[in-house]
């Protein structure tokens, strides 16, 4: 049996509408009630998925930032990587001059953009974005940077990809956590490390936990935990990268909480 259940939120955990949902909620709140440890999993910022866990209202550690935070249940910061100074500024200055990206960057306290972007503001509820300026950028206390395509274009953001992939190649962990935002850590971080972290820090090892995932940013801790499993709508990327993961249903129809259910929990709900 798992000890830890890890997942992440957008395209698995949350549904369309980006929420928790009642039934999820109350298997989440199961698995803690029989003892086992939960943790957010996530690209999105710390403060952010503070109050999501806040308004699930269960003691839960927080992999942030891809695994560039890791937040205990009592919201202390155990673990931090942020992007090294260098790599901002050559990043942003590889990148400003093309129009249809719009640069973000998640500092400890904050999330800078030298664009808003109303389509992905409105998916975090619990989080403001600034602008900066392109010409003079924070190059301290950043966690990630990340970049959308105004028009949604992924083969233009697989370029960039590739080409930053050149550049930075040992010096930053470059991914996907959706085929439209192309995301920049610290070399070496990522969610399974973080959650390897967490695991030393309660006792166990990653083969006592179980994770759920969809994106690209999710594979390494799918692949390192005892058990990856991953949503129907990951991008063909993603179950190219982890063919022999086991496949379930989408975060709209609350898959993994079933999966909780099926697998996992001594649980009996009428209208499941």
């Amino acid at each position: 049996m798992y000890k830890i259940t890890a997942s992440d939120l957008d395209g698995t955990l949350l549904t369309s509408e980006h929420q928790i949902p009642p039934f999820t909620q109350k298997i989440l709140t199961q698995l803690h009630r029989q003892g086992k440890e939960f943790v957010f999993a996530t690209g999105r910022h710390h403060i952010d998925v503070g109050l999501i866990r806040e308004q699930l209202g269960i003691p839960a550690f927080m992999i942030t930032a891809n695994g560039a935070c890791v937040h205990n249940s009592e919201n202390e910061l155990v673990f931090q990587q942020n992007v090294s100074p260098d790599i901002i500024a050559n990043v942003i200055n590889s990148v400003k001059y093309d129009p249809q990206i719009i640069i973000n960057i998640y500092l400890h306290d904050g999330w800078l953009a030298n664009n808003i972007d109303e389509n992905i503001l409105c998916e975090h509820d619990n989080l403001t974005c600034s602008l900066f300026d392109i010409n003079n950028p924070p190059l301290e206390k950043v966690s990630k940077l990340f970049l959308i395509h105004k028009e949604k274009d992924h083969e233009k953001l697989v370029l960039w990809e590739n080409k930053l992939r050149a550049q930075f190649s040992g010096f930053a962990n470059i991914t996907f956590s959706s085929p439209f935002c192309l995301e920049i850590m610290d070399a070496g971080v990522s969610k399974g490390n973080a959650l390897e972290i967490i695991t030393r820090l309660k006792g166990y090892t990653l083969q006592d936990c179980i994770a759920f995932g969809d994106g690209m940013n999710d594979v390494e801790m799918l692949l390192m935990a005892g058990k990856g499993v991953l949503m129907d709508t990951s991008h063909y990327k993603v179950k190219k990268a982890a063919p022999d993961l086991e496949i379930i249903g989408n975060s709209d129809n609350q898959a993994v909480a079933h999966y909780l259910v099926d697998n996992f929990l001594n649980y009996t709900f009428n209208s499941y």
